[in-house]
């Protein structure tokens, strides 16, 4: 399985327009891979809190359109990371993950909701929903940024069956050792396979961490990116999941 992270740099001088073309030419770069996954809110820009419901969408908008087409273009599954959905009078931090036909498997409506120097929590509305859905590779659980510090929702997932995590993200590097940490942390003590992508560049004067990662069910980075836009590619074999639980079966001696 062929897998793909596109490391997004975020320009304050770009609009959504600009950003959304320059990502489709990117996603073209990616082709032939099984699975590609891009970062948080990118279109409009994590950080640009000013915008976020002048260019909030609604599910059936232009943004889920035109990502359910490129799925289809790539022949690959597209964890199209995640944009403002306009639901009513709420507004949801949501993520997409499309299939191979551009069909949507499933979306997540971030559960936390980041209030540190973040106007996030102000302006939207949690999420319920754990978004653990089926694929070709197995049950994947979809998560946003700070949900990695949350380790409750990653159980509730492996309940669920996921055995690959996604993880879409705009973290900043001032706390990059946390983010490297709770990758690897999330995929270990799991036993799942984690791919995360984050944000580069600076963007209303905060500097983005950039290292998206491709973790093994052994928390071993197989794959990472560094501080400037890349795209993170790698091959990982979703049927060592299963092998490694039963080699080591940490799970099934839970006793929480």
């Amino acid at each position: 399985m062929k897998v793909a992270s596109i490391q997004l740099e975020i320009k304050d001088s770009e609009t959504k327009e600009q950003r959304i073309e320059r990502a489709d030419g990117l996603l073209d770069q990616a082709k032939g891979s099984d699975l590609i996954v891009l970062p948080e809110i990118w279109a409009t820009g994590y950080f640009s809190f000013d915008r976020y419901k002048a260019e909030a969408e609604p599910m059936d908008g232009p943004f889920v359109k035109r990502f359910s087409a490129k799925a289809k273009e790539l022949n690959a599954y597209l964890f199209a990371g995640s944009f403002v959905e306009k639901d009513g009078d709420k507004y949801y931090n949501t993520s997409v993950l499309f299939d191979r036909t551009g069909a949507i498997v499933g979306t997540y409506r971030k559960i936390h909701l980041f209030r540190y120097g973040s106007l996030e929590g102000e302006l939207l509305t949690r999420g319920e929903d754990i978004g653990v859905y089926d694929t070709e590779f197995g049950r994947v659980g979809l998560t946003t940024c700070y949900d990695l510090r949350f380790p409750e929702l990653y159980r509730k997932q492996v309940d669920a069956g996921a055995k690959l995590l996604l993880v879409t993200s705009a973290w900043p590097h001032s706390r990059l050792a946390h983010w490297q940490l709770f990758n690897s942390a999330r995929a270990l003590e799991n036993q799942c396979f984690l791919i995360s992508c984050n944000c580069v560049g600076t963007t209303r004067n905060v500097f983005m961490g950039g290292h998206s990662r491709v973790v093994d069910p052994w928390g071993t980075v197989v794959a990472s990116g560094g501080e400037h836009e890349t795209i993170v590619k790698t091959e990982i074999h979703p049927e060592q999941v299963d092998q490694i639980r039963e080699v080591f079966p940490s799970l099934k001696h839970r006793v929480l």
